[in-house]
């Protein structure tokens, strides 16, 4: 019995290329709304704040705060 489990002639598929000019423009993008996301996380403080109505994105962003250990009260 001489019976292979792979064929004899497998080839492996050849990497899909991306080029970079593709990827900069994303990275660039999610890179921005990750220092965006972060400002809101950081320096937002509730009812003082410029965007806040009430300390809606203070009550928002709150526990977020306290999981990457920024104080809030």
């Amino acid at each position: 019995m001489s019976h292979a489990a792979v064929p004899a002639s497998t080839s492996i598929p050849a990497p899909v290329r991306i080029p970079l000019r593709e990827i900069v423009p994303w990275a660039v993008l999610i890179g921005a709304l990750a220092m965006i996301t972060m400002f809101f996380i950081s320096t937002e403080d509730g009812a003082t704040a410029l965007l806040s109505a009430g300390g809606y994105v203070h009550e928002f962003l709150h526990d977020g705060r306290h999981l990457m250990a920024f104080p809030c009260h």
